[in-house]
């Protein structure tokens, strides 16, 4: 017996007792007329047809839906309809069926459970509850809908000694097909034993034979149970003569073979076969011979030879069909082609080093004197514990391309590994073995496809780590990073310490607050700023603009660009601290010259100019010039800020209305920065006098503080000085000035604190325009950070104090003198 129908089930119809379809439709009719007192008569139901599956009364089964018409059906009756009508169709080939190709007779059922896949199909769990009989169909796109009636059982009197006899034969009968399947769980004997309804006897047993499509549909039409009860004897009677015979044949297979000499037979076959087709694979002692010597010449250490070595053993001892032969052989071929003593020689010319980093990277000077120091102290002392470098700055700036250039003048193997949105501590310590599918972390897997023990690994994104269930790779991490304690990384699919302090762990990042504190303890940041628009130029003049000339295939004589039209795309098409959107528009220019030049035009070459260069990129994405202030407004005042992608400046807005001194925040601020604002509020208040503010406007307005593009959070406590002064100018009306952007915390005395990020904000108002930036004082040696450029172009003014702030960004009204 089968505990799910098949739907593999062969449609052959064969017609075993006799023109089954007349009597069938005769009984049907007598069936659900007057006399059988049918209590479903024009019951109006959905129907849905299925393909190789009959089910009959009690069953609960899952029906996968992939149909157009049947995943209409569900998702316009349900959940509001639950009962749906189940109708087996003739041909399992007929994709879309009509009413003829439908039997007459199915079941209604009770939906139980829905389940949708992300692949458009879904599973219908349902059960069976009564035979029905479709008695018209009113509707046939996009599904079918029927009035079905009951199709009534026919019984006999209860002391029919007939009727018992064929429940007791069935029983039997049920019960020896169970003693010749083995297959069969033991808890289909305990289910047959408590049934005592002769009806649910016979449904039960129809519907779990092995038994063709055709014949499951006449029992299930069948009303007269005493007839229905025979045509299931009949069909269980062929099911044991079946099985009878499979179990003689097992036994006379069985008398003349033993266990052993059956699987050395079958062996045999089969290494016959290899041979035939040439894909003959070694032996097990052979196998076993070549892994011992792989793991030799590998320079295994002596511990992990007697690991691999009782593996081995254990092999030797096991069939090598067994699924644990294969575990076994997966681990060994691991372990042995781990690099446990292989490694490249570093190259020793730091001058060398220094040539790859200018060639690969423009400008960074202070990144670039640390990585030759840290090659230094490497080519000094071999064997000693070098620092784990972590490289911190916005998108697009070189972070990963300096870790293959630190590869390349090592003259090492270079991997990178994206940490980004892994949430498994499986990804970097490995799968304990007793899993199925179990392997080892990323890190060993890397240095095995490398082949070499000390590559130099990139660790990218590692504040976009994440953490779950599974565990926390961050801190996963902490013992990779260490450089006193990953010369014993044990990795829980090999369970043997692996030597990890001759690789070159690199880690990058856009955000320092995203890497976890301990994990920070173990690395040294490398901060690396944006670039300036003459960086950029540069950049692309020497790298972006030769690369794309060469991927497009255009000729240094066919088409260069003029400064003046990559100034264009800086200043007007990119707004970024790297170059990546950069590269992207230079490539969309050399693709579109490309198609001209494909077409016979500009055969004596061209230079691009900033005209042409707009032509061809359209209207301005958003010019730079335009990000500042054109006017002195009131409440309206620049800040700067300090995000992942760089430093960006923000526009703090106020307005007030009247009311009863109510504050309102909007612009999708954090909690830091909504108190910085209700700090703010409380500070100008405090200084209502100095600034010749009417303290009762304060009761008799509402204040709302707004801080534009809402989709984008913003928190922290740098906008404090910004929001004061909005406040101030917007109690006071006089207005701020465009030209000036600030950044700094403020407390309720009026000083202001320092900040972090002023390199990456000085960029960001270098890129804006601004002239003036307000800065906290206690931030002055941050200024040996900021670029010449921007220390040209801006000025930078020290505050200690609110009111310096005030004094600086606020237009007082210059008072009067009158001529005597």
């Amino acid at each position: 017996m089968s505990a799910a129908p098949d739907d593999r089930a062969d449609l052959r119809e064969p017609n075993p007792t006799g023109d089954r379809s007349e009597q069938t439709d005769a009984a049907l009719e007598e069936s659900t007329g007057e006399k059988s007192g049918t209590t479903t008569s024009g019951l109006d139901v959905a129907i849905l047809p299925l393909r190789n599956v009959v089910l009959f009364p009690g069953m609960v089964v899952p029906l996968t839906i992939g149909r157009p018409a049947a995943l209409k059906l569900i998702d316009d009756e349900l959940p509001e309809n639950k009962q749906l009508g189940l109708v087996t169709q003739r041909s399992e080939n007929q994709e879309k069926p009509t009413t003829d190709d439908l039997y007459p007779v199915g079941v209604l059922a009770q939906v139980l459970k829905l389940v949708r896949h992300d692949d458009g199909t879904a599973v219908l769990f349902v059960q069976a509850q009564q035979r029905i009989k479709i008695v018209e169909f009113h509707q046939v796109e996009p599904y079918f809908r029927a009035r079905v009636a009951d199709l009534l059982t026919v019984k006999p009197d209860t002391e029919n000694k007939e009727l018992e006899a064929s429940f007791n034969n069935l029983k039997q009968a049920a019960g020896k097909l169970l003693d010749l399947s083995p297959d069969i769980p033991e808890q289909a004997r305990a289910v047959l034993a408590n049934v005592a309804n002769p009806e649910q006897l016979a449904d039960l047993l129809s519907g779990n034979l092995a038994i063709e499509t055709s014949v499951k549909q006449g029992i299930l039409e069948e009303p007269d149970l005493l007839r229905r009860m025979r045509l299931v004897q009949e069909a269980l009677q062929r099911q044991i003569e079946i099985a009878e015979l499979q179990q003689k044949l097992r036994q006379d297979v069985e008398g003349h073979f033993s266990d052993s000499q059956r699987r050395a037979y079958l062996r045999e076959q089969l290494h016959a076969i290899q041979r035939e087709l040439g894909e003959e694979e070694p032996g097990d002692e052979e196998q076993v011979a070549q892994l011992r010597k792989k793991l030799t010449d590998a320079g295994a250490p002596p511990p992990v030879m007697e690991v691999a070595e009782k593996e081995l053993k254990r092999l030797a001892h096991i069939p090598s069909a067994s699924p644990e032969s294969s575990v076994i052989l997966s681990y060994v071929e691991m372990l042995a082609d781990l690099p446990w003593s292989k490694q490249t020689d570093d190259h020793k010319d730091l001058g060398k080093a220094q040539e790859i980093l200018d060639r690969d990277h423009f400008g960074l000077e202070k990144v670039k004197r640390r990585i030759v120091e840290f090659l230094a102290v490497r080519q000094l002392n071999p064997e000693g514990r070098s620092p784990i470098l972590c490289f911190i700055g916005p998108p697009g700036v070189g972070k990963t391309s300096l870790g293959q250039s630190i590869a390349d003048a090592l003259g090492r193997k270079f991997s990178r590994i994206s940490l980004g949105g892994i949430r498994d501590e499986a990804e970097i310590r490995g799968h304990r073995r007793t899993y199925i599918g179990a392997m080892p972390g990323r890190i060993i897997q890397e240095l095995r496809r490398l082949g070499t023990r000390n590559p130099v690994l990139v660790l990218d994104e590692l504040d976009k780590v994440g953490a779950d269930m599974r565990g926390d790779p961050a801190s996963a991490l902490l013992e990779v990073l260490d450089p006193r304690q990953n010369n014993a990384f044990v990795d829980r699919y090999l369970d043997v310490p692996f030597d990890l302090s001759q690789v070159i762990f690199i880690g990058t990042a856009n955000y320092i607050e995203g890497i976890p504190a301990p994990l920070r303890d173990r690395m040294e940041m490398i901060a690396i700023p944006g670039y300036t628009e003459t960086e950029k130029l540069r950049i692309a003049q020497q790298y972006l603009v030769p690369r794309q000339l060469q991927e497009n295939g255009l000729k240094p004589d066919q088409f260069r660009f003029s400064d003046e039209a990559i100034l264009a795309i800086i200043q007007e098409y990119t707004y970024e601290a790297g170059v990546r959107d950069l590269e992207r528009r230079i490539a969309a220019v050399c693709r579109s010259v490309a198609a001209e030049i494909a077409k016979g035009v500009h055969a004596d070459g061209l230079e691009a100019s900033a005209s042409y260069v707009r032509g061809i990129l359209g209207n301005a994405a958003r010019s730079v010039r335009e990000q500042r202030l054109t006017d002195n407004l009131v409440g309206v005042v620049t800040g700067l800020a300090y995000t992942p992608t760089g430093g960006d400046i923000l526009f703090i807005e106020a307005t007030r209305y009247p009311g009863k001194g109510g504050l309102m925040l909007t612009g999708q601020v954090g909690d830091v920065m909504r108190e910085s604002m209700q700090a703010a509020y409380s500070l100008v208040r405090s200084r209502a006098k100095q600034l010749d503010i009417d303290p009762k406007a304060f009761a008799e307005s509402d204040v709302h503080i707004h801080v534009p593009s809402g989709a984008v959070p913003k928190d922290g406590p740098s906008a404090g000085v910004a929001i004061s002064t909005a406040i101030a100018s917007l109690f006071s009306g006089f207005p701020v000035r465009s030209d000036v952007a600030m950044t700094g915390e403020i407390t309720l005395r009026g000083a202001v604190l320092p900040i972090g990020g002023l390199k990456e904000k000085s960029l960001a108002a270098l890129r804006a325009g601004v002239d003036l930036v307000l800065f906290p004082k206690a931030n002055e040696k941050d200024l040996e950070e900021v670029t010449p450029e921007a220390k040209q172009r801006l000025q930078f003014r020290p505050v200690s104090t609110i009111d310096e702030v005030f004094n600086e960004a606020l237009l007082k009204p210059q008072p009067q003198t009158s001529a005597d």
